[in-house]
């Protein structure tokens, strides 16, 4: 079905027309995961869940960046915190998340200097205006914001800005679906791949995922209508028996992906093993700052030490972020753990499941 407009994305009689398709096309039980917490979020906002027909489960995983955070890269971030002589810049979304014994929200409120901004850039700019003082980005991301990590990166090479440095954390989507298909209590009949992350790395990038695995995979959008097509096209692969890696969001993710955002990837970073919340290290699945730009990598300039991290006992983030379970699953959920007192990071952020689950689930 090809749409040109915006409100055809949300029409419901679109939506309705797709529906039908979907339960008149659905006879045998299916489990999909949206692998994006845009995704989720966007599937509870729209009802999704309440009209698709009993055979189909839709699961959340470990798409929210912040999420899938280790908790001992947490833990580090707070002792950058607590350094003197030092601004810690982030994204919001991090300043919540609890630590083995603070946050981010609590180093500030002690007076620590700890800054939210809204992209990379505006780090850069902070360091060039305070240059006695050493800056340091927090870089937690998948792909989509990556590119704009490594340009901040190269401008502040180009521009000789020495106090500027970031601590990469960031996460590679591939590798973890990689994972996920070796994890024995997650049994999964198919992937709505994320939208952003794809328009950076192309449908290429899952090619070898699908040619090893042959589990149904669609490139999903974020409007109501675009994440029915896409379920639509996983339930008939499914029922035909004739698995394929699809691309339903072609206005904005081609086959090869931002060729010049990959570049500058791959200029800045180079992969390397990473520690997922929940899942613990997958090989090549993070990115570190190459040799060329040690000078602004933060783990190599700071002496990070941290004990060994204290996980809140009773918390399920990461049994929720590989869909072994739901938020209801978890004892503290909606009782102990609220958004006003989120004891993991699955309810701090916006694309959290369990943050998802409490503002939308009936």
């Amino acid at each position: 079905m090809a749409l040109k407009f915006m409100d055809e994305y949300r029409d419901s009689k679109i939506a309705e027309s797709l529906i039908h398709k979907i339960s008149a096309t659905s006879k045998q039980p299916v489990r999909l995961m949206e692998v994006c917490g845009t995704h989720t979020v966007s599937i509870f906002r729209s009802g999704i869940r309440s009209v698709l027909p009993p055979t189909i489960s839709l699961l959340s995983g470990p798409g929210c960046p912040v999420c899938v955070t280790d908790q001992r890269e947490i833990d580090a971030f707070i002792e950058l915190a607590r350094m003197d002589n030092v601004i810690l810049t982030t994204f919001g979304d991090l300043m919540r998340v609890p630590g083995s014994t603070s946050s981010l929200q609590k180093q500030r409120a002690d007076g620590k200097d700890v800054r939210v901004v809204y992209s990379t850039m505006d780090a850069l700019q902070i360091a060039r205006k305070n240059p006695d003082k050493r800056v340091v980005f927090l870089g937690v991301g998948f792909e989509t914001t990556t590119p704009t990590i490594a340009a901040a990166i190269v401008s502040a090479a180009r521009l000789q800005v020495t106090n500027f440095s970031v601590i990469s954390a960031h996460k590679l989507v591939p590798p973890a679906l990689e994972t996920l298909m070796k994890l024995k209590d997650v049994q999964l009949d198919g992937f709505l791949l994320p939208g952003h992350v794809s328009v950076i790395i192309g449908t290429n990038a899952y090619q070898p995922f699908f040619d090893h695995y042959q589990t149904p995979c669609v490139v999903a959008g974020f409007e109501p209508t675009d994440i029915l097509q896409a379920i639509v096209m996983l339930v008939e692969q499914i029922e035909g028996g004739r698995p394929r890696l699809e691309n339903a969001y072609p206005r904005a993710v081609t086959p090869d992906g931002n060729m010049a955002a990959l570049k500058i990837i791959d200029e800045v970073f180079e992969p390397a093993d990473a520690s997922w919340r929940g899942i613990g290290v997958i090989t090549n699945s993070g990115l570190k700052i190459r040799q060329t730009y040690a000078a602004h990598d933060a783990q190599r300039l700071f002496d990070i030490q941290v004990p060994e991290p204290q996980i809140p006992q009773g918390c399920a983030c990461g049994e929720i972020l590989t869909a072994q379970k739901i938020p209801p699953d978890c004892k503290l959920y909606a009782t102990v753990c609220t958004p006003t007192n989120p004891v993991g990071p699955c309810m701090v952020s916006t694309e959290g499941t369990c943050a998802a689950y409490y503002k939308y689930h009936v």
